[in-house]
């Protein structure tokens, strides 16, 4: 069956193009116009009237781009789908499950479809190469992240700067003046994750005014690559008495090779993991842990998105908006006074 990308590729422009060809919404240069319909009569493309008819009213659907990736801690992104399917089902509304590995691409195809009223995102990055996207095709959207130019979109998010500060001041406020900060891959930093970027930014600012001296390491989160990781840090910081943690994966394999390495938590060393209360409280010593509640950013996106689908349906312009959750820091076993002196190494 020839899509409607088919005949953009045929055309030499890009399947919005083609759309606003077709559908008379936009004004379009007549040598263009001449393109795309040769090439719809060429590859003899016949626009979906399903698709047609759900454009020209409410479809009742929310898509929900979810994140397929191996750094990604699915619990927490199963927690947040099943919110927006609630809250959106409270909006007559069903959701429409689709994963990011498609990107821009795929953030497009659902938005020419017609399929669904509004779209919501998750997983993203700072300078995301969805949004121009949504911009360009003027699709109603929530974002759970926040970009770095957010102009024009409705945004929740924990704020991660403040949890990343959070666990600063809490080992400071304990003594520990060498902590090292175990964050995710070099992959989620290199693609400017939101959440491990300002993460990072939060807990680096306030390090530096608290006069901490720190390292940051990114870490893959197997066993394997967490004893080197700690390995390179006791190497260069001997003295370190106190770990942040912002990877899933390497909290039970560091708290082994503490152990194993003659260092009780929190004796000799203390532990603070950004991570939910129900993977804090299952390790033995259970985590001091900075969390957010991951149900409330599906709510809110959802609620943003309904306002923004609902604006736009009365011929007005949807406001931005922004909402930073609050993360909380909830004290357990892992944290204590720093040692009097560095533990042997």
């Amino acid at each position: 069956m020839v899509t409607l990308a088919d005949v953009a590729r045929h055309a030499g422009v890009s399947a919005s193009t083609v759309s606003y060809v077709l559908s008379g919404k936009r004004t379009i240069s007549e040598e263009t116009r001449r393109r795309v319909e040769h090439a719809v009569a060429e590859l003899g493309y016949h626009p979906n009237a399903r698709a047609r008819a759900l454009a020209a009213r409410r479809s009742h659907i929310v898509a929900l781009v979810v994140p397929l990736r191996s750094d990604v801690y699915v619990p927490i992104m199963m927690q947040i789908a099943i919110s927006v399917t609630i809250a959106a089902r409270q909006h007559g509304y069903d959701v429409l499950l689709i994963t990011n590995d498609e990107g821009p691409e795929g953030v497009r195809r659902v938005a020419l479809s017609g399929l669904a009223d509004g779209v919501i995102l998750m997983d993203v990055e700072l300078d995301d190469k969805r949004i121009p996207v949504l911009r360009e095709l003027g699709t109603q959207a929530a974002l759970i992240g926040l970009p770095d130019d957010r102009a024009g979109l409705s945004c929740v998010d924990h704020d991660f700067a403040a949890a990343g500060a959070m666990c600063a001041d809490h080992l400071a406020d304990l003594g520990h003046r060498e902590i090292a900060f175990i964050g995710y891959g070099t992959g989620t930093y290199q693609r400017h994750a939101g959440y491990a970027e300002r993460t990072l930014a939060g807990f680096r600012k306030r390090a530096e005014e608290r006069g901490l001296r720190f390292v940051h390491r990114p870490c893959e989160g197997t066993y394997e690559s967490t004893a080197g990781t700690l390995a390179r840090i006791l190497s260069d910081r001997p003295g370190t008495t106190g770990f942040v943690v912002q990877n899933e994966g390497a909290i039970g394999p560091l708290l082994s090779l503490l152990r194993t390495s003659g260092r009780t938590v929190p004796e000799d060393a203390s532990v603070v993991a950004l991570c939910p209360e129900m993977l804090a409280e299952q390790y033995a010593p259970s985590l001091t842990a900075v969390t957010g509640p991951a149900q409330e950013l599906g709510r809110v996106a959802v609620e943003h998105v309904m306002k923004r689908i609902t604006a736009a349906g009365r011929g007005q312009r949807p406001d931005d908006e922004l909402v930073l959750l609050s993360p909380v820091l909830t004290v357990r076993e892992s944290t204590g006074p720093a040692p009097e002196r560095d533990p042997e190494t």
